[in-house]
């Protein structure tokens, strides 16, 4: 008996490390864990929202333990020529892009570059000294500060906690401040350097406290310029050569080649009467340019400027799940996936959920909205597109649209709900 117990441990390390070195392939979903009856609730609902006129189209997909058990496509992507959506259509996925730029600072930090607890001015020196924002003139957007009581850590900016806001869609006055200085929120219609935006923002004041307060930010583009510093690459390059190479990630760009731009999906806006979907214009939102992916901006924000797939996606996702491994390549160590996917910012208010070192994460509290599994860790991005993995189930989903705003935006939560319902 001790001898097969120890078999049958050595078994179940050997199926562990297949899976973790095999790529993603079709598989049929009752075999693996899914109800195919119950799928079939998936393409009702989106098209329901076709049917509405609610979105143009979109993408979904679902793995399980490394099979896809759903990749489908559903309405049109191009406002041009009406053509249907495809499973490898492009979108951009905007804040998706942190999660990725978090992944590449702890690949840095498993390298002995940087401890975590590091003051970021140790690596770009115009963010030492941090002031906090005091008084505010709204005439001019001039504004008096204090000294901030410690400085921002890289920790502080993997978890949001740094006191930097968010340029175009963040708070009032921030939003006015940065964009006095010309601080942008990384959908560029013009050529700009990170560096530079970078060094900027960090002569700029905070809006509150380092570690006080949750505030959603541009702390992740601090850190895209922080791998380039560390790493001696441009974040282009990093990218490319650390992570989407080795995952095979061939559809993720910053800047999208000529010769897949008819795969990108067309971005649409509301009508602010009738509500009815229009393509977006340049007057949809000031400052933010959807051609952002394909105008040679060569602005590589570590928070918001990558174009995928729902495929590509995937992959980086169930390399997560797998703690750190994917197609026999490890990016990442077990604890250090641990580490991300855990509650770093203690009791600071979060909803019911909490945040990990870029990623939100289920809690038991969480579980109970949507029955998404608690330590599953997720985010989305501006343009619709949303995802999470789910170590617990050996789940990776995606659910990709291409609008802002998005009124009908629950999709997202009846997809995480339709994903578990026909999960067997």
């Amino acid at each position: 008996m001790k001898k097969w117990g120890l078999l049958s441990v050595g078994m179940v390390l050997q199926l562990t490390i297949a899976a973790q070195s095999k790529v993603l392939m079709p598989g049929p979903a009752a075999s693996n864990g899914f109800s195919d009856e119950r799928l079939q609730r998936i393409d009702a609902v989106i098209k329901e929202y076709i049917r509405h006129g609610w979105i143009k189209g979109a993408t979904a997909f679902i793995a399980h333990d490394g099979v896809i058990v759903y990749n489908k496509a559903f309405g049109t992507g191009n406002a041009q020529t009406n053509a249907s959506l495809k499973t490898d259509d492009i979108f951009r996925i905007a804040s998706q892009t942190k999660a990725i730029t978090s992944v590449a600072v702890m690949m840095l930090f498993e390298e002995g570059k940087f401890l975590l607890d590091d003051p970021i001015s140790k690596y770009i020196p115009s963010f030492a000294h941090p002031g906090v924002l005091d008084q505010f003139n709204e005439k001019d957007s001039s504004y008096t500060t204090v000294p901030a009581k410690r400085e921002i850590t890289i920790r502080d900016l993997l978890t949001h906690t740094s006191g930097l806001d968010y340029a175009q869609i963040g708070s009032p006055k921030m939003k006015a401040i940065y964009a006095k200085a010309g601080i942008p929120a990384g959908f560029l219609p013009h050529p700009q350097k990170l560096a530079d935006a970078i060094d900027k923002l960090g002569t700029l004041p905070l809006v509150h406290q380092p570690g006080d307060g949750f505030t959603y930010s541009l702390s992740v583009d601090v850190l895209g310029r922080l791998v380039e510093v560390v790493s001696g690459m441009s974040l282009n390059d990093f990218f490319r050569k650390r992570i989407f190479e080795p995952l095979g990630m061939k559809d993720t760009y910053f800047h999208l080649p000529d010769a897949k731009r008819s795969r990108l999906v067309s971005v649409y806006t509301e009508d602010k009467i009738t509500k009815a979907l229009i393509p977006w214009a340049d007057t949809t939102f000031r400052g933010i340019s959807v051609d952002y992916p394909v105008n040679n901006n060569g602005y590589f924000s570590g928070g918001a400027g990558l174009v995928s797939t729902t495929a590509d996606y995937a992959a980086f996702l169930q390399m997560m799940v797998n703690k750190g491994e994917y197609n026999g390549k490890r990016l990442l160590s077990r604890h250090t996936v641990e580490m991300m996917t855990q509650n770093q910012i203690g009791e600071l208010p979060f909803g019911a959920n909490k945040f990990g070192l870029g990623f939100e994460i289920t809690t038991d509290k969480g579980f109970l909205k949507l029955g998404q599994s608690a330590g599953s860790f997720a985010w989305g991005g501006f343009f619709g597109t949303t995802y999470w993995g789910d170590p617990r189930e050996h789940i990776v989903a995606l659910l990709f649209v291409q609008q802002w705003p998005f009124s009908h935006g629950e999709l997202g939560d009846k997809f995480k709900a339709l994903v578990y319902q026909a999960l067997q």
